[in-house]
């Protein structure tokens, strides 16, 4: 075995050695990494995961393989092979290592969730995000200020417009925490590089804490289906250093529109109209 053994450790070493850094990540959306505390912990988990599973597979299909090859009928041989009506060792072995395998899953989802829902008790920042079809609205509670947005506009490739995109501003290295809530059917709040993402339901307030680690922009879009106009549900993130965060924070105050938080009860609808609508709106 340990002739085996090594030339396979060897194989396998230079396997991980020649992966990319997009492979390395198991594929996780790029820029994700170090974006906020909790994405290198989730990455962490996923790669490690899919590692374990391909060794189970290898081991698998090894076994299928030699299975085949060992036990196939020879020539000359006729009737049937000796019948075994079981083998104790190897049903305790398949029956212990899955079990084994779904309680090490369990015990490190389990820690590692634990470590996203833990709601920090003083954060620094809080927003408070209200989904609406097919848009979204940002409090700024701790400067009492808010933005309210409408659905983003297409051109005629059918791309989001820039100008009409949604922005939600966060300072990095600050923690935050997000209260999500909905103005009508259930939505889920999903920023691609921050991989997680959590439902916003009718009557009921979900939670998000983290701390963003570096400065950019990141995607933000709806993930659960929501109507006609979901997949334009989107919006941005973009992670400031404190002056720039305070200096948006300042452009948004200067609007009269802006200043105040906007209620929760306030009404989902926008002066926006679509299709049969936009026609009798535009007589």
């Amino acid at each position: 075995m340990k002739w085996v053994a090594a030339p396979v450790a060897l194989a396998a070493a230079l396997a991980l050695a020649g992966c990319t850094p997009e492979q390395q990540r198991g594929f996780l959306p790029e820029g994700s990494e170090g974006a906020t505390n909790h994405t290198d912990g989730i990455t962490g988990l996923w790669v490690t995961s899919w590692i374990v599973l391909l060794a189970v597979g290898v081991i698998t299909w090894g076994l299928i393989i030699w299975a085949t090859v060992a036990y196939r009928r020879r020539k000359g041989q006729t009737g049937l092979p000796v019948q075994m009506r079981y083998n104790m060792p190897i049903e305790v072995f398949f029956t212990v290592v899955p079990v084994i395998l779904v309680l090490g899953f369990f015990a490190f989802t389990a820690q590692e969730q634990t470590k996203i829902e833990t709601r920090e008790e003083n954060p620094d920042n809080i927003v408070e995000v209200f989904g609406k079809r097919w848009a979204w609205d940002f409090n700024y509670v701790n400067d009492d200020v808010h933005f309210s947005g409408v659905q983003v506009e297409t051109d005629s490739e059918g791309s989001p417009k820039e100008e009409t995109m949604p922005v939600l501003y966060l300072p990095v290295d600050q923690t935050t925490e997000i209260r999500l809530e909905t103005r009508d059917v259930i939505h889920s709040f999903w920023v691609v590089e921050f991989l997680y993402k959590k439902d916003m339901i009718p009557g009921q307030t979900n939670y998000m804490t983290f701390t963003p680690e570096k400065t950019g922009t990141f995607t933000g879009k709806c993930a659960e289906l929501c109507g006609e106009y979901h997949s334009m549900m989107l919006f941005e993130v973009q992670v400031l250093e404190q002056d720039e965060y305070e200096q948006k924070i300042a452009e948004l105050r200067a609007n009269p529109e802006n200043q105040g938080l906007a209620p929760a009860d306030l009404n989902p609808n926008q002066d926006r109209f679509f299709g049969d609508e936009a026609e009798a709106h535009n007589e």
